[in-house]
This record gives C-alpha cells, sequence and structure tokens, in this order.
C-alpha cells in the first residue's frame, strides 16, 4: 500500500506542477498579447502648430489609451508623404487636400485623406510695407516656391485685387504663365515656405502659409489680407490600406474628441476648424 500511495502522490505532484506550468504559461500568454497589442503610431508633421496638436493633446489622450505615439517633425513638404508611402509614418498631418492629390498622382502614390485638422489662414503680411492700398511699381512678394503653395499664392493675389489670372485658369494648378494683368508689375521672388517669415526685411510682402506664421508669433490678425476661402483646410493622410485598421479610428477620435475642440479654441484661435465641427453643433 505504501507504494500505491507513493505513486499517488507523485502523481498528484506532477497534476500540481502541470498545472503550475499552465498557469505561468498564460499569464505569459496573456503580457505577450499585450505588449504585442501596444501599437506604435508616428505621426508626420511640420514644424510649428501641427506638431503642438500632437504633443499638446493628441499624444496624451493616445497614450491613455496603450499606444506609442512618436512625433516625426519635417521642415519641407516633400519628405512627409514619401516617409508615408514607404512605411516610416503610419499618418501625416500637414497639407491640404489639392496638394495630396497633386502629390499622390505624380508621383503614383496610395496615399488616402481621412480627416480635416485646424488650419491657419494663409495670408499676405508686410515686410518693409504695411499698406496694400498703396503698392508701389516693381514691389517685391516673397511667395512659397513649391508649386502647390505657389497656386495658392497666386489665388489669393486675386482674391487680394492685386493680379488677374486668364479666364478658366484652375486656381489650384496656376503659374506665373497664367497671370494676365499685373498692373503694379510686382515681382514674386521664390522662397522655401519654412523660410518666408525671416525674409521680410528683404521684400516688400510676403505670402506665408498658416502654420509657418503661427510657427514664427506672427500673429493672423496682423495679415494684411488673409484667404477667404475654406479649400486649403488640412487633412490627415494615410497608406490607403490603412484607412480601415482600428488604430486609425482612435486617432481621429483624438483629433475630433471634445478635448481637442477645446484645446484648439483656445490655442489656435482664429484658425479654420474642421467642416465636421460646424455640422455638429
Amino acid at each position: 500500500m505504501k507504494g500505491v500511495f507513493k505513486k499517488l502522490a507523485f502523481v498528484s505532484l506532477l497534476g500540481a506542477t502541470a498545472v503550475l506550468a499552465a498557469c505561468n504559461s498564460d499569464e505569459k500568454s496573456v503580457d505577450q498579447t499585450t505588449n504585442a497589442d501596444v501599437k506604435k503610431i508616428r505621426i508626420g508633421t511640420t514644424v510649428g502648430d501641427f506638431a503642438d496638436m500632437v504633443t499638446d493633446s493628441v499624444k496624451p489622450q493616445l497614450e491613455k489609451k496603450g499606444y506609442d505615439v512618436e512625433l516625426v517633425v519635417f521642415t519641407d513638404y516633400v519628405l512627409p508623404n514619401r516617409a508615408l508611402a514607404d512605411g516610416s509614418l503610419e499618418i501625416n498631418t500637414f497639407q491640404h487636400l489639392p496638394y495630396l492629390n497633386s502629390f499622390k498622382t505624380l508621383n503614383e502614390l496610395e496615399l488616402t485623406e481621412v480627416f480635416q485638422i485646424p488650419t491657419g489662414p494663409l495670408g499676405i503680411y508686410s515686410g518693409q510695407k504695411d499698406d496694400l492700398s498703396v503698392i508701389a511699381k516693381g514691389a517685391k512678394f516673397a511667395v512659397p516656391n513649391d508649386p502647390s503653395n505657389f497656386s495658392r499664392s497666386l489665388a489669393l493675389l486675386v482674391d487680394a485685387g492685386i493680379i488677374t489670372l486668364k479666364p478658366g485658369t484652375d486656381s489650384l494648378k496656376a503659374t506665373k504663365n497664367d497671370i494676365t494683368e499685373n498692373p503694379h508689375n510686382i515681382e514674386l521672388v521664390m522662397i522655401e515656405a519654412p523660410q518666408l517669415p525671416r525674409v521680410r526685411p528683404d521684400v516688400d510682402y510676403v505670402v506665408i502659409p498658416g502654420n509657418y506664421a503661427a510657427s514664427s508669433n506672427i500673429p493672423f490678425s496682423d495679415a494684411l489680407f488673409a484667404d477667404p476661402g475654406f479649400v486649403f483646410i488640412n487633412w490627415a493622410a494615410v497608406k490607403t490600406a490603412d484607412i480601415d485598421a482600428p488604430w486609425l479610428k482612435d486617432v481621429a477620435e483624438a483629433y475630433n474628441s471634445e478635448e481637442f475642440k477645446a484645446y484648439a479654441a483656445e490655442r489656435f484661435a482664429g484658425y479654420k476648424y474642421p467642416q465636421s465641427w460646424q455640422e455638429t453643433k
């Protein structure tokens, strides 16, 4: 009988060991699953307000949901889309829709816009001169040199009554060749967009995109003339293959949360806000 009891005790010990091992295995499995579920989201923006939106509000919201968020800041308009396309980013938030559509067509990229973000207006700001009602002959206007924002600048100069374009010109694709009337014979000085705030002392007027005005602490109220339309509000973009990704839903919720709206109203007064915000009021 003692032999039998010894065998039973041994079997019981093996069983207990097996149960403990199984429990440890389950615990490891849960831990591994949890770690695997923590998605790293790399958000690409240009320097300034779009980067601030991430660090001040979006990132903290996503981190509460278990995401690892990395902000990647660019100083040009070309690399953010290339980085998105090659998988170096999950999402970017820096461009208006005409630019995105033009860029992805020219470069054959599968990118898709997903939601709008608050955007500072394009404006004409003073340089050496501060009065648009009296423009001297040959006045120099510094403008962005990338094709999309250059076309946008031409449209702004038309709205301000400074130049005229050929009838039927697509203002989103306008070039210097489309200018038909330039009564002040203004000179358009092409400058990299991030550098525009710095050249104000060297020219008569400067056309500055909103994010670069904001990052240089130039109040929108200082604009001599600002973009009156809504076409150029900026969008977040992702690879087309990611439009149904669960993480994207969480990012969109962060950018459209009541917390973010309150932050934007205080931090980005004077911006153009997403149309969806108006529709849900």
